[in-house]
C-alpha cells in the first residue's frame, strides 16, 4: 500500500522544521497538554461505540474468506477497505482525552471476546476456502494482504488478554498466539520485554539506526531464545538439556506443540493448499507484529532501572486508538501493564509518532529510511535516545543501506518498474498455476501458454485501471474520486472480461 503521507503535520507541533520531502512535522516536544480533559461520564457510550471500529478489519477479512472462492476482480476489490482504513489512520484527527476512573469494564471486555470469536471464524473460513481453491490464485494474494493483516490485528487482542490477571483470559490469549505459531511471545513479552525494555538486553527494542530488515533478523530468533531460557530458569536450570525431563513443563514447548499441532491438523484434514495458506497468514501476522515492535521503541534508551513513559513511542491517532484496541497509548501500557485498554492514558513525556499504526507499518516496510529520519528528528528535539547526552550534535542521522533488490529497483527507469514487477509476478503465478494444475507434475508448455496469456490480460487490465486512476487524480486532485473511479472501472471491465478470461 505504501501511502505517501504528505501535508499531515502533527497538530500543534513546534520546535522543528518538517522533514524535507515528507510534509510531516514529527516534533511534538512543545505540545501543550491542556487539551486533554478527563472524559465526562456521559461520554462513556461514545467511547465504547468508537471502539466498535476494532471490528472493521476482522469483519472485512471474515467477509472475504466466507464469500470465496472469488473471481479475480472481486478479490481485488477487498483491498479498498484496507486502503480507506490506512488513509483514515494518516489523517490529522486525534484522541487525547483521558478516561474516567469509573469507566465500566464489561462492555469493553465483551468487545475483546467478540474479536476473538471472529478470528477463529476467519481461520475456519480460510481453511474451507483453500480446501476448494488452488494456491496460485488471487485468493492467496489476499491471504497475504487481508487475512494475514487481520491475524496481525489478532495478536493485538492476544496481547490485551495475556496482560489480564485471570488465568482463563491469559490462556485464551495464548491460544490466539498459537494460531499464528508465535505462542512464545506470551513468555518473552511479559517476563522479558516488560522487564528489559529500552536496554541492550531486550531483543524487542530496536536500536537507534537499526533498519527493520536488520531488526527482523535479530529479534525473531533472539526472542525465542530468551523465552526458552526464561522458562528453563523457571523450571530450575536456565541451561538444562533438551533431554531433561523437566523440559516437558516448558510453556514454550507447549506453545510449539499446540500451534504446529493445529497447523498439521489442517494439513491432514484439508490438504497441503489449506496448510500453506494457514502458515502464510501466520507468517504475515508475525511480520506485522515485529514491525509494530520495531517502531514502538526504536532508538530509545532507558535511564536507570525504572521504566518511564519516555521509553516508548505514542501516537495520538484517533483511528489507531479506537480501531486497534487502544494500542496507541503504549507508554502508559508500559507504566501500568495490567491496565485494560480502555483505561490507558496519554503520557506527556512520551515521544510521539506523527500518524497511526497502519500508515507507520507501510512506512517501515516500504520506506524505512523515511521513518528513521522522522523518528530521529523527534528524538533529537526531545533529547532522548542517543541525544540524551551533551554531545548530541556529533550524532549523524542514520542512512540505511538498501538491499540488493532495492538498489536494482531504484536503478530502473520509472517506466520500467511496473512492467518488471508485473512481469515477474505473472511469471511466478503462471508457472505455479501450471504446475499445480498438473498435480505438481511435469510442466506442459500448452498449459503454461494459456495461463500466461490469461494472467497477462489480467495484469494489463490492472495496469490500465491504475493509469486511469492516476489520470483522474491529476485532473480532480481528489483521492476519493480517483480511487472510486478506478474501482468502478475495475469491476466493470472485470465483469465484461469474465466470459473470455474464464476466471
Amino acid at each position: 500500500m505504501f501511502f505517501r503521507l504528505t501535508g499531515y503535520a502533527a497538530d500543534g507541533a513546534h520546535g522543528a522544521d518538517p522533514v524535507p520531502g515528507n510534509g510531516l512535522n514529527m516534533t511534538t516536544v512543545d505540545k501543550p497538554f491542556d487539551t486533554m480533559p478527563e472524559m465526562a461520564p456521559s461520554e462513556v457510550s461514545e467511547i465504547w461505540l468508537g471502539h466498535l471500529m476494532s471490528l472493521l478489519i476482522p469483519l472485512t477479512a471474515l467477509a472475504y474468506v466466507w464469500t470465496g472462492p472469488h473471481v479475480w476482480y472481486n478479490g481485488l476489490l477487498f483491498i479498498a477497505p484496507l486502503a480507506i482504513f490506512t488513509w483514515m489512520d494518516s489523517r490529522p484527527r486525534y484522541e487525547r482525552r483521558q478516561p474516567v476512573e469509573t469507566l465500566p469494564s464489561w462492555p469493553f471486555d465483551l468487545l475483546v471476546y467478540l474479536v476473538v470469536a471472529i478470528h477463529f471464524l476467519i481461520l475456519a473460513g480460510l481453511v474451507r476456502l483453500f480446501s476448494e481453491q488452488s494456491f496460485f490464485s488471487i485468493d492467496t494474494v489476499m491471504v497475504f494482504v487481508l487475512v494475514g493483516g487481520n491475524s496481525g490485528f489478532s495478536i493485538i487482542t492476544a496481547h490485551e488478554l495475556i496482560h489480564r490477571q485471570e488465568p482463563g483470559r491469559r490462556l485464551l490469549g495464548r491460544l490466539l498466539l498459537s494460531t499464528v505459531l508465535y505462542e512464545h511471545f506470551y513468555t518473552e513479552h511479559l517476563r522479558g520485554h516488560h522487564v528489559r525494555v529500552g536496554t541492550p538486553e531486550d531483543p524487542a527494542t530496536a536500536h537507534f539506526g537499526e533498519t527493520y530488515r536488520s531488526f527482523w533478523r535479530r529479534t525473531v530468533p533472539a526472542q525465542f531464545r530468551s523465552a526458552w531460557r526464561l522458562e528453563a530458569r523457571r523450571l530450575g536450570d536456565s541451561e538444562m538439556s533438551l533431554f531433561d525431563p523437566r523440559v516437558l513443563g516448558n510453556r514454550v514447548l507447549h506453545g510449539i506443540a499446540v500451534g504446529w499441532g493445529i497447523a498439521f491438523a489442517v494439513l491432514f484434514f484439508f490438504g497441503p493448499v489449506a496448510f500453506f495458506a494457514y502458515v502464510l497468514q501466520a507468517f504475515v501476522a508475525v511480520r506485522l507484529l515485529e514491525a509494530v515492535n520495531y517502531f514502538e521503541h526504536w532508538g530509545l534508551k532507558r535511564k536507570g532501572s525504572r521504566v518511564h513513559a519516555s521509553d516508548s513511542w505514542d501516537t495520538y491517532s484517533w483511528f489507531t486508538y479506537y480501531g486497534l484496541i487502544g494500542l496507541s497509548r503504549h507508554a502508559d501500557h508500559h507504566a501500568q501493564p495490567m491496565r485494560p485498554y480502555q483505561q490507558l492514558r496519554v503520557r506527556e513525556d512520551a515521544p510521539v509518532l506523527p500518524v497511526g499504526y497502519l500508515p507507520l507499518i507501510d512506512m517501515v516496510l516500504g520506506r524505512n529510511a523515511d521513518f528513521m529520519e522522522l523518528a530521529t528528528a523527534e528524538l533529537k528535539a526531545r533529547g532522548l535516545g542517543p541525544f540524551a547526552s551533551e554531545s548530541d550534535e556529533a550524532i549523524e542521522i542514520p542512512v540505511p543501506r538498501p538491499s540488493g533488490a532495492a538498489r536494482f529497483w531504484a536503478g530502473l527507469s520509472p517506466w520500467l518498474q511496473w512492467p518488471v514487477f508485473l512481469g515477474g509476478l505473472l511469471l511466478l503465478i503462471s508457472t505455479g498455476a501450471a504446475l499445480e494444475g498438473g498435480q505438481w507434475g511435469d510442466l506442459q508448455w500448452g498449459d503454461f501458454q494459456g495461463i500466461a496469456i490469461r494472467n497477462g490480460a489480467i495484469m494489463g487490465i490492472i495496469a490500465a485501471v491504475l493509469a486511469v486512476r492516476y489520470w483522474v487524480e491529476t485532473r480532480v486532485q481528489n483521492g476519493w474520486i480517483s480511487w472510486g473511479c478506478g474501482l468502478m472501472l475495475l469491476f466493470g471491465v472485470g465483469a465484461l472480461s469474465l466470459p473470455w478470461l474464464g476466471v
